[in-house]
């Protein structure tokens, strides 16, 4: 009872949809709207210049001074969106894409099944937004 191999391509959190651009993570921040569900705040905007939707996950050093536990929550954030992120990411209209950040803003680590269901909670407010290009 294992995964079909046509959908092992589709879970996998390849290298194009991370975040990594600088130029692109000061557009999200700078014209980006946001939106807050704790333990996240959240920065997206829409956009024609990438293919495909791009996240980006940051947990503040000042919270968590041990890299360990920063590691933890991007690891925890990052399979939750990777298992998830079709379910609701699944519109691209008129070749439009989400640029995502997810700000993880508590203080104390969350269990996976929290962070999960919040996370979720977020792809579906972002699913119902309607897309504007900036």
């Amino acid at each position: 009872m294992g995964i079909e191999p046509e959908n092992i391509q589709s879970l996998n959190f390849p290298k194009k949809s991370r975040l990594n651009s600088k130029k692109l993570i000061d557009t999200v921040f700078l014209k980006g709207k946001s939106i807050f569900i704790y333990p996240f705040s959240i920065k997206y905007l829409s956009s024609t210049d990438v293919e495909g939707h791009q996240v980006l996950v940051s947990v503040s050093k000042k919270k968590f001074k041990r890299a360990v536990d920063r590691n933890l929550v991007k690891r925890r954030v990052k399979e939750a969106y990777r298992l998830n992120r079709l379910q609701f990411l699944s519109f691209k209209k008129e070749n439009q894409s989400l640029l995502i950040a997810y700000i993880y803003i508590a203080k104390e680590i969350h269990d996976y099944r929290f962070i999960e269901s919040k996370l979720i909670e977020s792809l579906k407010r972002l699913n119902s937004k309607p897309i504007n290009l900036q």
